[in-house]
C-alpha cells in the first residue's frame, strides 16, 4: 500500500497527482494549475463518462515545457494501481454531474491507498474575463441551460450587446487541434468533425446567429472571445462550475428532480452559490415540487433570487405525429448521465395523442451497450454519437423501429446527418417568463444595468 506523504519515488520532493476527470474539467484544473508549476507532478488523468478518451495522451503541446513527453489517460478502472505504481499524493476530482454516492466511492478508493482525496473550491480555477460574464450552470444535465443561455443572449441583444457563447469542453477528437474552437457556421462543424453531442450544443445557437467557442485551452479561448464580445456568455456543460469568474452567476434546477440539489455534485455547489436560482419547467411539474425548490433555495442559498419559468414544447409539423405511432429521439446527455428516462419528445408526442413505440428492442450494435449501462432510459433512443459507428448504429435503430413517423427532440438537425427512412417533425424548447412569478429578464434587465454603471465610473 502507498503511503501517505512520501513525496514521489524520484528524490525530486514533487508531491504527485492525479487528476480524475472526463475530458473537461480535468484538462483545465491542469492548465490552470499544474501547466507551469514545478512545484508539482501530476502523473497522470483518470477518465469516465467519454467513449474512447481513456486510451488517449494529453499532448506535449498542451501540458507545456514540464512535460515534455505528455500526460497519459487512463481508465478510471486502473485509479488505485496507478496511485500505488506512481506513488501519487493526492487525487483530485474534476468532473461533473456524478452523484454523493459515485463522490464517496471515489474518495475511499484513494483514501484507503493513503493518497489524498481533494475536491477544489471552483474559485481555484476560475478565469479574469476583461467583459462581463453569464454564466449558465445547472444541478442536472437536461435542466435546461441551452435554453436560457438562449434567453439571456435575447435579452442582451435587445440591448445592443455583441455576445459570444462559449461552451464546457468536449474534446472528443485529436486534443492538439482543439485546443481553441471557433463554430459560427454549419460548415465550422463539418470541417472540425464535432460529434452528436456537439452539434446537439452549438447548432442551436449558431441558427440564431450567436458565435460558439470551445476547446481545451479556456485562457487561450477567453482571449479569443474577448475580442469579439460585450458580454460572454458561459454555457457550463453537464452541472460544472464555470471556468470564468461570473458577474452573474446563474443555476438551473429541475422540479422533476428535486432533492438533486443536495445529492449530485458539483450542481449542489451551483445551487448554493449562484446569484440566481431558476426552477425550470414548471408548466410540466407538480406545484409541490416547486415549492419545495423555493424552500430550499431559501434554506441554502438565501442571498439568491428565486425565478420561476416554464419550457414550451412546440413541434415543426403536427400533423405528421397526431394520432400516428411514432418513436422518440431525445437529447443524449440528458438520457445517458443525465439519469431522465426521458425528454421533450415525451411531451410533444402526448400533447399529439401519438402512440409512442417502445423502440429499446429495436436497438443496434453500440446503442445496446447504452442501454445496458443506463437502464433507467424509458420508451426513446438517445441521440447518441461519439463515432461514426455511433452514429451508423443510431440511424439503424430509428429505422428499425415499426412506426409511422420519428419525434425529433434533439436540439440539432438530425436530418443533416443520418437518412431516416420514416417522416420525421422536430421539437423545439423554449424557456418563457411565468405569470405571477418574478421575470427572469428583469433579473437580466438589472445585471446590465449595473455593469453600464460600473463601465461609466471606470471612464470617469
Amino acid at each position: 500500500m502507498a503511503s501517505k506523504g512520501t513525496g514521489g519515488h524520484d528524490g525530486t520532493g514533487k508531491e504527485k497527482y492525479i487528476i480524475m476527470g472526463a475530458a473537461g474539467r480535468d484538462f483545465h484544473v491542469f492548465n490552470v494549475l499544474f501547466r507551469n508549476n514545478d512545484k508539482a507532478e501530476v502523473v497522470a488523468f483518470t477518465a469516465t463518462q467519454i467513449h474512447g478518451i481513456d486510451d488517449k495522451k494529453y499532448p506535449p503541446e498542451l501540458s507545456g515545457p514540464l512535460y515534455p513527453e505528455g500526460i497519459q489517460i487512463y481508465p478510471e478502472a486502473e485509479l488505485q494501481d496507478l496511485i500505488k505504481i506512481n506513488g501519487v499524493n493526492k487525487c483530485i476530482l474534476a468532473y461533473s454531474d456524478i452523484s454523493a454516492e459515485y463522490v464517496l466511492d471515489l474518495a475511499s478508493r484513494v483514501l484507503v491507498t493513503g493518497a489524498d482525496f481533494l475536491m477544489l473550491a471552483p474559485y481555484d480555477t476560475f478565469l479574469n474575463s476583461t467583459k462581463p460574464v453569464v454564466a449558465v450552470t445547472a444541478v442536472r444535465t437536461g435542466a435546461g441551460k441551452s435554453q436560457v443561455s438562449a434567453y439571456v443572449n435575447t435579452v442582451l441583444h435587445d440591448h445592443k450587446l455583441k455576445t459570444v457563447l462559449v461552451r464546457h469542453p468536449m474534446p472528443y477528437g485529436d486534443l492538439k487541434a482543439e485546443r481553441v474552437q471557433r463554430f459560427a457556421t454549419y460548415e465550422d462543424l463539418e470541417k472540425q468533425h464535432v460529434t452528436v453531442e456537439e452539434r446537439e450544443e452549438y447548432e442551436q445557437h449558431l441558427k440564431k446567429g450567436t458565435i460558439v467557442y470551445a476547446g481545451v485551452d479556456y485562457e487561450a479561448i477567453l482571449r479569443e472571445a474577448e475580442k469579439e464580445a460585450d458580454v460572454i456568455i458561459w454555457d457550463g456543460g453537464n452541472n460544472d462550475t464555470p471556468f470564468f469568474k461570473p458577474d452573474l452567476w446563474m443555476c438551473i434546477a429541475d422540479p422533476h428532480r428535486v432533492g438533486h440539489e443536495r445529492t449530485y455534485y458539483p450542481g449542489c455547489v451551483n445551487f448554493r452559490a449562484a446569484d440566481v436560482i431558476i426552477i425550470n419547467k414548471a408548466n410540466t411539474a407538480e406545484p409541490e415540487n416547486i415549492e419545495k425548490l423555493k424552500k430550499t433555495a431559501r434554506e441554502l442559498n438565501p442571498g439568491a433570487k428565486v425565478i420561476v419559468t416554464d419550457s414550451t414544447v412546440t413541434v415543426a409539423d403536427a400533423d405528421a405525429i397526431r394520432g400516428k405511432k411514432v418513436v422518440l429521439v431525445e437529447d443524449g446527455p440528458t438520457l445517458t448521465h443525465g439519469g431522465m428516462p426521458y425528454g421533450a419528445g415525451k411531451y410533444a408526442a402526448e400533447a399529439n395523442n401519438a402512440e409512442i413505440v417502445d423502440p429499446r428492442e429495436y436497438y443496434q450494435g453500440t446503442l445496446r451497450r447504452t442501454l445496458k449501462k443506463y437502464s433507467h432510459i424509458g420508451k426513446t433512443i438517445p441521440a447518441t454519437g461519439y463515432s461514426p459507428k455511433e452514429v451508423e448504429d443510431l440511424a439503424k435503430t430509428i429505422n428499425a423501429v415499426p412506426a409511422d413517423a420519428v419525434v425529433v427532440a434533439t436540439p440539432m438537425d438530425l436530418n443533416r446527418l443520418i437518412h431516416m427512412s420514416k417522416p420525421s417533425t422536430t421539437v423545439a424548447y423554449k424557456i418563457g417568463d411565468r405569470e405571477g412569478e418574478e421575470s427572469l429578464r428583469q433579473a437580466l434587465e438589472n445585471f446590465i444595468q449595473s455593469c453600464k454603471a460600473l463601465a461609466q465610473k471606470v471612464e470617469e
